[in-house]
C-alpha cells in the first residue's frame, strides 16, 4: 500500500509552485483572449490548384490591408484569419488584393484560385456578455457541487463536516482551472495561443471530469469511515485512496489516449481544445488522488487537536 496521505506535504508544496509560477504569469501576461471574447473578425480560405503559401506570407500580405493578423493553418490547404472588425468594402479589397498578390501564374488548363469558406465576425458587446456568462457558469457549478456533496455526506460529520468534503472538492477544481489557465498564460505570451470558446469549454469538462474523480474517492472515504469506525481516520483515508488507484489512473489513461489522438490527427483548429484537456485532466486526477483527500486528513488533524 502506497504512503499517499503521509506524504501530503511534498504534494501541497508541488502544488504551491504551480499555483505560485500561475497566479504570476496570469498578473504578468494575462490571457491573450481570442476574438469570440474580445471581439473581431475570423476568416477562412482555402487555398486550391496551388501550394498554400507560408504563414509568414500569408501574414505579411494580410498585415498590410487588415492590421495585425493572426494566421492559423488548418488542415492541408486552408489557413485561418482572425483580426479587428473591418467594413465590407475593406473586406473586398483585402480580398481582392490578396488573390493578387499570392495567386501565381499559370497556363495550365486548373487555374489556381483562393476561395472564401467563412467569414464571421463578432461584435465586443457580444465578447463582453460571453465573458460573464462563462464566469457565471463556473461560479454556479462550484456551488452545487458544495450543495450536492455536503448533502451526499451529511451522514459523515466525524471528524470533518460534511460541508468540507464539499470544500475539499471546489478547492482542487480552482486549482485544476488555474494550473490550466497559467499553461495558457505562458503559451499564450511565447506562441500566441488564445483563450476562446472551445477553450471554455474544455474548462468545463475538466470541472465535470475531475469532480467526478473526486467525489468516487470521497465515496470510497464515506464507505470505509462508516464501516471502520475504529481506524485512525488517516490511515482509513489512506486506504480509501489506494483502492481507488488504479480506477483513476486507469481511467485517466484511457481518456488521455483518445485526446493524444485528437491533438496529433485532428487538425489545427482543435490543436489548444485538445491540449487544454490533456492537460486539465491529468492535473484534475493529480488533484483528487493527491489534494482533495489530503486537504480532509488536514482539516481532521486540526479538529481532533481542538478537541
Amino acid at each position: 500500500m502506497f504512503k499517499i496521505i503521509q506524504k501530503r506535504k511534498f504534494f501541497f508544496v508541488f502544488s504551491g509552485i504551480l499555483c505560485l509560477v500561475s497566479i504570476l504569469s496570469l498578473s504578468f501576461w494575462g490571457l491573450k483572449l481570442g476574438i469570440d471574447f474580445t471581439g473581431g473578425a475570423l476568416m477562412e480560405l482555402e487555398f486550391k490548384n496551388m501550394a498554400r503559401p507560408e504563414v509568414r506570407i500569408i501574414r505579411e500580405k494580410a498585415t498590410n490591408i487588415l492590421g495585425e493578423v493572426i494566421v492559423q493553418e488548418t488542415g492541408t490547404s486552408a489557413v485561418i484569419l482572425k483580426f479587428k472588425n473591418i467594413d465590407e468594402d475593406t473586406h473586398q479589397r483585402f480580398l481582392n488584393e490578396f488573390k493578387m498578390a499570392v495567386i501565381p501564374a499559370s497556363s495550365d488548363e486548373v487555374k489556381p484560385s483562393i476561395e472564401e469558406n467563412r467569414y464571421e465576425t463578432i461584435g465586443p458587446s457580444i465578447g463582453r456578455e460571453l465573458k460573464k456568462k462563462a464566469l457565471w457558469a463556473i461560479i454556479l457549478v462550484n456551488l452545487g457541487i458544495i450543495i450536492y456533496i455536503g448533502w451526499a455526506f451529511r451522514k459523515v460529520s466525524k471528524p470533518v463536516a460534511s460541508w468540507k468534503y464539499g470544500l475539499g472538492a471546489i478547492i482542487a477544481l480552482v486549482h485544476d482551472i488555474l494550473i490550466t489557465l497559467g499553461l495558457f498564460s505562458l503559451l499564450g505570451h511565447f506562441f500566441g495561443a488564445e483563450v476562446d470558446s472551445t477553450i471554455l469549454v474544455a474548462l468545463l469538462t475538466i470541472l465535470g471530469y475531475s469532480v467526478n474523480d473526486t467525489i468516487v474517492l470521497y465515496d470510497r472515504i464515506r464507505e470505509n469511515l462508516l464501516r471502520q469506525r475504529n481506524e485512525k481516520f488517516e490511515e482509513t483515508i489512506n486506504e480509501s485512496v489506494n483502492q481507488n488507484l488504479s480506477r483513476c489512473i486507469n481511467t485517466s489513461l484511457t481518456t488521455e489516449f483518445v485526446l493524444l489522438a485528437l491533438y496529433f490527427f485532428g487538425g489545427e483548429t482543435i490543436k489548444y481544445f485538445s491540449l487544454a484537456l490533456i492537460f486539465g485532466i491529468f492535473i484534475g486526477t493529480y488533484s483528487s488522488i493527491f489534494i482533495a483527500s489530503a486537504l480532509i486528513v488536514e482539516w481532521g488533524k486540526v479538529r481532533i487537536t481542538h478537541n
